[in-house]
């Protein structure tokens, strides 16, 4: 991309999509890695065809389960329109994973020897109006005092590096699991799924964004949840996985907000 240039010229996408905005749940979805778009102005960042359809560019599946998960629970949905290569808008700026120059072996031509000035064009141009996005929401929902669980959808591969994840779904949090802990103690009463405990990821505030600052600093229950790409790579698997994950949520829900009102985490 020439200096200059506009990275979003002619792409006529906003970096954000808002889908079931009038839903009543508490829930609140996020979703950092739905899509493998590129901006035109970076054109495939020397990747194939084939590279782009693959993880390293987004979580393949996600973005059905949300939508899916969502419109049954009634419950409002951010998507992060342009793909992770770009930037990861669930990293640190500044983090090596932040703009990645290899993605498990996959080298990112487009993205090595990147200037200062082209990073942080990046950044106000995609990674900084999606989280103002999800602030402003969450700051609309409690001016109105309106109950909020955070939930971050993301999918896994399941291999990576040659090494298997046997994991169905991973159940992830940092330093707050009230919401993790009771929906890993509901996904382990379900027959034949193989839960992961802060797998096959864990999160830091070194390694995540999303659920460090939205969720922990705004003393919000919230939890990550990675369903394995297999499993929710069609359409029959999402819609499994958003009727299991529905009845698992809307169970988890009342066991946080049993008068209306989240707990803060004083209480």
């Amino acid at each position: 991309m020439k200096h200059g240039v506009s990275l979003l010229a002619a792409s006529g996408l906003a970096v954000s999509r808002m889908k079931y905005s009038a839903g009543v749940s508490p829930y609140f979805f996020v979703c950092d890695h739905a899509s493998r778009r590129l901006p035109r102005a970076l054109g495939s960042l020397g990747l194939s065809p084939t590279e782009l359809k693959s993880h390293i560019a987004w979580d393949i599946g996600v973005a059905g389960l949300a939508d899916r998960l969502a419109e049954r629970l009634n419950a409002c949905l951010l998507l992060q329109t342009y793909s992770r290569l770009v930037i990861d808008c669930n990293r640190p700026l500044g983090t090596p994973d932040s703009i990645a120059t290899l993605s498990e072996r996959t080298r990112i031509p487009g993205n090595e020897d990147i200037s200062c000035v082209e990073a942080d064009i990046r950044a106000q141009k995609i990674f900084y109006p999606y989280h103002d996005r999800i602030r402003t929401e969450l700051d609309a929902r409690r001016h109105r005092e309106r109950p909020t669980l955070l939930v971050a959808l993301h999918s896994f591969t399941p291999t990576f590096l040659d090494v298997n994840r046997p994991w169905h779904i991973g159940v992830l949090y940092n330093r707050d699991a009230r919401l993790g802990q009771i929906l890993l103690d509901l996904l382990r009463c379900e027959d034949g799924v193989i839960v992961g405990d802060n797998e096959p990821y864990a999160v830091s505030d070194d390694t995540d964004y999303t659920i460090v600052v939205h969720g922990e600093q705004r003393g919000i229950p919230h939890v990550e949840l990675e369903v394995r790409q297999d499993l929710i790579a069609d359409a029959p698997g999402q819609t499994l996985w958003a009727l299991r994950l529905a009845q698992l949520l809307d169970e988890a829900a009342p066991l946080l907000i049993p008068h209306g009102k989240p707990l803060s985490c004083d209480e």
